[in-house]
């Protein structure tokens, strides 16, 4: 009997192992700590006390079956810890006996590797095992501890976590580091050049090397242009090589896949775990960028039967990461000749870009050719520049390039040629407005990159982290960025005449980005304050270390778990003795018009603005992206404006507002939500006529998000929006922002949480 993790991996080991063999799955873990309660003797060595889940008995009660009519029983989880410690607690709630148990690994699901790993058995690793359990119980020590701080010092229901409120932290650092940025203009000249001596069509784009503060000065500099002469002062011919980057690690492809396919880590975890699964890449939980020999000789054979021996170059990639411990080998194909699979657009997509990383990292570097021409004039000293990138020799760009953080990959440039001295005929020069960009948010992608970088969290922890802090208690929301649209003046030059022209800016505006919400920078704040130890950057990545040394046999799990929790509890006693509790307000100003004080706050239903006291106050909710910290007196007056009255259609009024779920128009009794980047302070009447007409001629309840390929609906049924799944209803937390509703959230909500019940004499809305 062999036992692995999920159904779909044993299928895919039964058919390589055939009859004599049966491969039965565990799904997942069996044992854990127990879920209401500490679960956790701390009196005694810090003992987990471990129970069989009811939803697992079952499972438990079939693998003792199958074991006591077994000679040898298999124990083929995962080679990372967490799989040690799945073989661990299955020999232990099986009773399995150590003379007929063995423990195996592999890293890819191959007959190959299968076969391999039946003749090398081993027995399983207690030291990995041990460092699985630190972790799971320090991790439950601080939520276990924390989490009752935060309920009673500043609302229920919330949650803490060791490398969660960090990574939380690190979210609202940055975006306080975006809202202290002063933004400011500036004027940027580009032109366009005719080269002397070349045809009537060749034009050269090139960039001043200054950038001017004012339009004053920018304007002077177009002025000196009227009948300058323009020529080249200087060309600079550099050959460089290009070098592949290295095969896929956990994070590299939680990041690429982000930037190149806009899949969410946990989208992307999803889709590699199905791959490794049906036996077509390796173990997508590591730390090594290594690649088998066998590997490194397929990729080989595969780039020179198809490209030649010029484009191949095998290499090596050591491992950079911080305590690299996990599988032995990079994510891979495991096989290079397949080059195509079934599945699903989502697989094949991912599976595809997986292969291309491989066999580029195994492809010869490319040659590449850079020239940096300056252009100058006979009346200023600054210069023109132009860049250009040719490529002489493509190399493993002919596979694949690595996408950039915040940046567009290169493009390859042709310019005509040219010698220095050559007279340069300017043919339209523009100074345009511009403004200094803020630090980038995190996304995803960057935020993984910057766990990794202070060596926070592992590969396995990336995805829940990120989820939990997204779809778990709405401390984050991964969305938009609007910016702000400032109105500015661009000038241009053409046949000797300065002419203006006034276009809008937008500034900061950004996409798919993680938003900090008030309730996590409250959370974040109260937790730097007062626990300032377990949020500290270094301790964080420190603890992996203490891991890392529990599983190489250098220290004692227990007295690790002991040097933290000791002053951690004293801590957590003093903070919940104390009578300070977390009640943010901050105060605006007064309003112009009554002279009453607008605070903002966070309440019971989230943050507000309050406008007066007593029985003429008004209160109002703050829009997605607001902050309490950095909403001005003239965004929170606006908040009162509404309800708007926008115009009248059909002998009733229409009513622009906004409630929980974001904007909406009232007319009569028939409410009709507006697009959620729709601001209802300026909306217009026809732009409502056209959702009001829609909504009437609806068949069916308002469907507000699709995702056809995951046979989810969210709809906004009479008593808010839920979601339709598989022919059964699942309800959406009290509180959840639409834009929050995306497909990876509402999977995890569908897979933690038990369908509605059809009650048709009910007539309240569905609770909690």
């Amino acid at each position: 009997m062999v036992i692995v993790e999920s159904p779909a991996k044993a299928g895919t080991i039964q058919k390589f192992l055939g009859d004599g063999f049966i491969v039965k799955p565990s799904y997942g873990h069996i044992r854990d700590l127990q879920e209401n309660s500490l679960s956790v003797d701390v009196e005694h060595n810090f003992r987990p006390e471990y129970v069989i889940p009811s939803d697992k008995k079952k499972v438990v009660s079939e693998l003792k079956k199958y074991a006591k009519g077994s000679p040898v029983v298999w124990l083929a989880s995962d080679e990372d810890r967490e799989g040690e410690a799945i073989s661990w607690h299955l020999f232990e709630a099986l009773g399995l006996k150590k003379e007929n148990t063995r423990r195996i690994v592999f890293h890819e699901i191959t007959k190959t590797a299968i076969q391999n790993a039946i003749e090398n058995p081993r027995n399983i690793d207690m030291k990995l095992v041990d460092a699985q359990q630190a972790r799971r119980v320090l991790d439950r020590l601080v939520g276990f501890e924390l989490s009752p701080v935060l309920w009673r010092k500043i609302q229920p229901k919330l949650s803490a976590g060791r490398v969660q409120s960090v990574a939380l932290r690190l979210v609202v650092d940055k975006e306080r580091e975006v809202s202290s940025f002063k933004s400011e203009s500036y004027y940027r000249v580009d032109a366009v050049f005719h080269p002397e001596g070349t045809p009537a069509a060749v034009k050269v784009k090139a960039t001043l090397d200054k950038h001017f503060p004012t339009i004053g000065e920018a304007k002077g500099f177009l002025q000196d242009c009227i009948g300058a002469s323009f020529s080249i002062s200087s060309i600079d011919k550099k050959e460089a090589s290009r070098t592949p980057a290295p095969p896929f690690t956990t994070s590299t492809l939680q990041q690429e896949a982000s930037r190149k396919l806009h899949f969410s880590v946990s989208l992307t975890m999803r889709i590699a775990q199905q791959l490794y699964e049906r036996g077509l890449i390796t173990y997508m939980r590591t730390d090594s960028t290594n690649l088998s020999t066998l590997a490194l000789g397929t990729a080989k054979t595969y780039i020179t039967e198809n490209w030649g021996e010029q484009y191949s170059k095998t290499r090596q990639y050591h491992t950079h990461s911080k305590g690299a411990q996990e599988a032995h080998e990079a994510i891979r194909p495991t096989y290079i000749s397949t080059t195509d699979i079934q599945g699903t657009a989502q697989e094949k997509k991912l599976y595809n870009l997986i292969w291309k990383r491989t066999v580029a990292s195994q492809m010869a570097d490319a040659k590449v050719l850079r020239t940096d021409i300056k252009i100058s004039s006979d009346k200023r000293s600054e210069k023109f520049s132009v860049a250009a990138s040719e490529v002489l020799f493509d190399g493993f760009l002919k596979v694949y390039m690595e996408s950039q953080d915040e940046k567009s990959e290169e493009e390859e440039v042709i310019l005509p040629h040219m010698d220095k001295g050559q007279v340069m005929e300017g043919k339209g020069f523009s100074a345009d407005c511009k403004f200094t960009a803020p630090p980038a948010r995190y996304s995803e992608a960057t935020l993984v990159k910057k766990l990794e970088e202070l060596g926070i969290g592992r590969p396995s922890t990336y995805a829940p982290t990120i989820s939990t802090l997204t779809t778990g208690r709405g401390y984050v929301l991964k969305g938009d960025k609007e910016g702000t649209k400032k109105s500015v003046t661009n000038l241009t030059l053409k046949g000797g005449t300065i002419t203006e022209s006034t276009k809008t800016e937008t500034v900061g505006a950004e996409k798919g980005k993680l938003l900090p919400q008030d309730i996590g920078v409250i959370v974040s704040d109260y937790l730097v304050k007062n626990f300032n130890t377990v949020m500290d950057y270094d301790f964080t990545a420190n603890v992996e270390k203490d891991f890392d040394e529990i599983a190489e046999g250098e220290k004692i799990w227990s007295e690790v778990i002991a040097s933290f929790y000791v002053p951690f509890h004293e801590k957590v006693g003093e903070v919940m003795s104390n009578k300070e509790y977390s009640h943010v307000s901050r105060s605006l100003g007064k309003d112009p018009e009554t002279g009453a004080e607008v605070v903002a706050r966070y309440g019971q239903y989230g943050p507000y603005v309050q406008k007066g006291e007593g029985e003429n106050k008004q209160t109002a909710r703050l829009s997605a992206g607001q902050l309490i910290e950095s909403i001005t007196l003239q965004e929170a007056l606006s908040l009162f404006k509404l309800p708007r009255k926008v115009g009248e259609y059909n002998g009733n009024d229409i009513i622009a507002t906004k409630g929980k779920f974001g904007p909406y128009i009232k007319w009569g009794d028939v409410n009709a939500s507006l697009p959620k980047s729709t601001d209802p302070m300026t909306v217009t009447l026809e732009e409502c006529i056209k959702v009001l007409d829609k909504k009437l001629t609806q068949s069916g309840p308002e469907i507000i998000r699709e995702y056809t390929a995951s046979d989810i609906t969210v709809i906004n049924g009479k008593f808010g929006p839920y979601i339709k799944h598989a022919g059964a209803n699942y309800r959406i937390p009290r509180g959840t922002d639409v834009a929050a509703l995306t497909e990876d959230f509402c999977k995890k909500l569908i897979e933690t949480s038990e369908p509605t019940k059809h009650r048709s004499f009910k007539k309240k809305g569905p609770k909690d």
